[in-house]
């Protein structure tokens, strides 16, 4: 519309009622000024004060009491609107406390049409500032806060009802069936549809040598990864678990148990890529380091529907984890500790505190002091080798050791190393304090694998 066609408008006039003049000084304090005087008001953004007007507009003069009761709701809606932007800061608010306030209505109404402009009107600051404070304080810039939101209650609506899809989309804040779903296989890694079938009960998920997860999440694997060489990881309890041969990676074997599921990290694919796996049922690849269990945890719990078992698992752990410090802490004091894998082919050392299979339980959770040559090999790897002539440098107190078989040419090929005069001249060695551990149970980033890492420690060192 030009200048010249003049001013258009809307003009709605109410009457306030209440009790005893309250609901007449709430209207009076969010305006925080007096009817007599021209108001200026914030509206971010104006295109949804014009929504709610032109459909109150729309529904004023219908004979339907239907359409009249939506006026209403509408005209309610548009005061709330603007009572939300226009409060009066509470005396020496911070803009701090401005900015958690917007996003708790962020999160509280995250159906709306929301803008970073509209969230820094509310806080009363520039929109870089709010910016920045809010990811200061929530660790996402806003959008990617909201879309996580919306994406919770998503799961929730795919978890628990059967409305359709473009229903849910809508519900959540999408105006777009198809960009909800590229969204939410963006930020959950399946499709919606793939999210809905795998909380099913009795769903039948296969996830190979991350069993372990599953079954501390109280999921019975439709197969068990077997090696033939390696076996199978017997502590996870499966016996009358099938056994899926990982070396001959039978697809057609598979395919007869009918996994509706697939979970797999990026170790499998020594095997097998994970193209083949894609034919028999919806797969999702873990995008994290093994090291990270936790994250595993909370992704594998989440997209089985499992999530409210995960804290107390966690915190089941950490509590004996703890204990076990305390223990060890006493008995074991600052003596050395290392982990070693012994193979055909050669010896290699795991890392410290951060990297591989057993530092993180042994140097991080159990508080045990890693050998000095830890660091000075390993570096920033998840281990190293070590040449039997270097095994001397190796004079920890108490050493951790498991076999690996795969590249033994004869029955018990890797043991020969306990023949030689390097490890026997080892203190740890000399004085009893070498300990044998079993191949998968250590050899493994799964929680319960973690626990019997703890179970064996204090066995040999409490």
């Amino acid at each position: 519309m030009s200048w010249q066609s003049g001013l258009s408008y809307y003009e709605l006039a109410f009457t306030v009622w209440g009790e005893e003049g309250a609901v007449r000084d709430h209207f009076a304090t969010a305006f925080a000024g007096t009817y007599q005087c021209p108001l200026e008001l914030n509206c971010q953004p104006f295109s949804q004060c014009i929504d709610y007007v032109e459909a109150i507009m729309r529904l004023h003069s219908s004979p339907d009491e239907m359409a009249a009761f939506d006026g209403h709701v509408f005209f309610q809606e548009l005061l709330r609107f603007l009572f939300q932007q226009n409060r009066p800061a509470e005396e020496g608010a911070s803009t701090r406390k401005a900015v958690e306030q917007s996003i708790k209505q962020l999160r509280d109404r995250y159906r709306e049409v929301w803008t970073v402009n509209r969230l820094a009107a509310m806080a009363n600051i520039t929109r870089g500032h709010y910016t920045r404070m809010f990811k200061n304080i929530t660790g996402l810039i806003p959008l990617d806060y909201l879309n996580g939101v919306r994406m919770d209650r998503a799961k929730q609506l795919l978890e628990k009802t059967d409305d359709r899809l473009f229903e849910i989309a809508q519900y959540v804040g999408f105006s777009n069936e198809y960009y909800f779903s590229r969204r939410f296989k963006q930020t959950v890694g399946i499709s919606p549809g793939q999210y809905r079938r795998s909380h099913r009960d009795g769903i039948r998920v296969f996830a190979p040598f991350l069993e372990d997860f599953l079954v501390a999440l109280g999921i019975t694997p439709v197969s068990q990864c077997f090696h033939t060489v390696w076996g199978k990881q017997d502590y996870l309890g499966l016996q009358h678990v099938p056994a899926f041969d990982i070396e001959a990676a039978d697809i057609e074997a598979l395919s007869r148990l009918r996994p509706d599921f697939i979970i797999m990290d990026g170790g499998i694919e020594r095997w097998l890529a994970s193209d083949s796996w894609r034919s028999l049922a919806p797969t999702y690849n873990l995008p994290h380091p093994g090291e990270d269990w936790r994250s595993t945890l909370r992704i594998v719990a989440d997209l089985l529907g499992k999530e409210r078992q995960v804290p107390g698992i966690i915190e089941r752990y950490e509590s004996k984890a703890d204990e076990a410090r305390r223990v060890l802490g006493r008995s074991v004091r600052r003596e050395t500790v290392a982990c070693l894998r012994v193979s055909a082919l050669g010896i290699s050392l795991y890392a410290g505190a951060e990297q591989g299979y057993t530092g993180p339980v042994l140097y991080k959770d159990l508080g045990l002091t890693p050998h000095p040559l830890i660091r000075q090999l390993t570096g920033g790897a998840r281990k190293a080798y070590v040449k039997l002539e270097g095994l001397a440098k190796l004079d920890a107190d108490h050493l951790f050791i498991t076999f690996d078989k795969r590249h033994s040419a004869y029955e018990e090929e890797e043991r020969g190393l306990f023949a030689s005069p390097e490890w026997q001249a080892l203190p740890a060695a000399r004085n009893g304090r070498v300990y044998e551990v079993d191949f998968l149970t250590w050899m493994n980033y799964g929680i319960m694998s973690h626990s019997k890492k703890i179970d064996d420690v204090l066995r040999v060192l409490a």
